[in-house]
C-alpha cells in the first residue's frame, strides 16, 4: 500500500470521524426527522464535488436538480423566519464532510478491495473518535449496553438490506423509497421522544429526495445507454448493472462506514453528463 493511499485513507477517516461527531451533536439538539432530512443533502454535494474534482459534467438538468435540493433545505431551515440553531448548523456542515468521504472512497475503491476500504475506514474513524470518547467517558450500564446492541443490530441489518436492494434493483427504483426513512424518523421522534411533527421538514425532505431521485434516474438512464445489450454481447449475459453505487458504503451502498456510500448518486465515472 503506497504512502499516497495511506494518506487518502487517513484524510477520509478524519473527515468521516468529524462528520460522525457532528451528526451525533445534531441528533441531541434537533428532531430526528430534521437530521434525516438534512442528511439527504450529502449526495448533492457529491455531485458538485465530482464535477469540481473528478471531472464529471454538470449538465443543465442536474444543475436544476441541485438547485431544487437546496430549495428543499431552505424550506427545512427557513432562514430569516427562525434562528439557525447549533444542531442545524452542525448538519449543514455534516453533509459536505460526508460528501468528501464519499469522493475519497472512489479512488480508494478503485485500488483496494471493498473489505480493505471498509476496514481502514473503521480503524481510522475509531482512532479519530477515541480521544473525544475518552474525554467524556461515563460508566456504561447493562441496560445501556443492551440498547447499544439493539442499535448495532438494526444498523447492520439496515446496511445489509440496502445493499441487497441495490443489487436487486436499479438505484432509480430504490432511491425514492428512502423517503420512508423520513416517515419513520418523524414517527419515531413523535412517538418515542415526543418531538413535534413539522410539515416544513417533511415538505423540504420530500423535495430533496425528489431531486436526488432525479439525479439517480439520469445516472441509471445513462448507464443503460452506455451498456451493451445482451444481443450485442453475443449471449454472454451482459445485462446493464444499475444501482451498483448508492447513497451510503465503500463501493456499493451503505457499507463503507456504516453510514454512507463511496460515490453517492453522483458516482458516474468518465465525465458523463445528462
Amino acid at each position: 500500500m503506497s504512502g499516497r493511499t495511506l494518506g487518502l485513507f487517513a484524510i477520509r477517516g478524519l473527515a468521516h470521524g468529524v462528520g460522525v461527531m457532528l451528526w451525533f451533536f445534531a441528533m441531541a439538539r434537533i428532531p430526528i426527522a430534521e437530521v434525516t432530512a438534512l442528511n439527504y443533502l450529502s449526495p448533492i454535494y457529491v455531485a458538485i464535488g465530482a464535477a469540481l474534482f473528478l471531472g464529471e459534467r454538470l449538465a443543465a438538468r442536474r444543475i436544476a436538480a441541485i438547485l431544487v435540493a437546496f430549495l428543499g433545505a431552505m424550506i427545512i431551515l427557513r432562514p430569516g423566519f427562525q434562528e439557525l440553531n447549533a444542531g442545524q448548523t452542525a448538519m449543514v456542515i455534516v453533509a459536505p464532510i460526508f460528501a468528501l468521504s464519499y469522493l475519497l472512497a472512489k479512488p480508494l475503491a478503485m485500488g483496494s478491495s471493498a473489505a480493505v476500504v471498509v476496514g481502514m475506514l473503521t480503524v481510522c474513524v475509531t482512532v479519530v473518535l477515541a480521544p473525544f470518547a475518552i474525554a467524556v467517558w461515563v460508566p456504561v450500564t447493562v441496560t445501556e449496553v443492551f440498547w447499544l446492541t439493539i442499535v448495532a443490530v438494526f444498523a447492520t441489518a439496515g446496511h445489509w438490506t440496502m445493499t441487497k436492494a441495490l443489487a436487486a434493483a436499479p438505484i432509480a427504483v430504490t432511491q425514492p423509497v428512502t423517503f420512508l426513512q423520513l416517515v419513520w424518523a418523524t414517527t419515531l421522534g413523535a412517538v418515542v421522544f415526543a418531538e413535534p411533527v413539522d410539515a416544513f421538514i417533511l415538505a423540504g425532505g420530500a423535495i430533496i429526495i425528489a431531486a436526488v431521485s432525479f439525479i439517480s434516474y439520469r445516472e441509471w438512464m445513462l448507464s443503460r445507454s452506455s451498456t451493451p445489450s445482451p444481443i450485442s454481447a453475443k449471449g454472454y449475459g451482459a445485462f446493464p448493472v444499475s444501482g451498483a453505487k448508492g447513497t451510503h458504503g465503500a463501493s456499493s451502498s451503505n457499507g463503507a462506514s456504516g453510514s454512507h456510500s463511496a460515490t453517492g448518486t453522483a458516482g458516474a465515472p468518465g465525465g458523463r453528463g445528462d
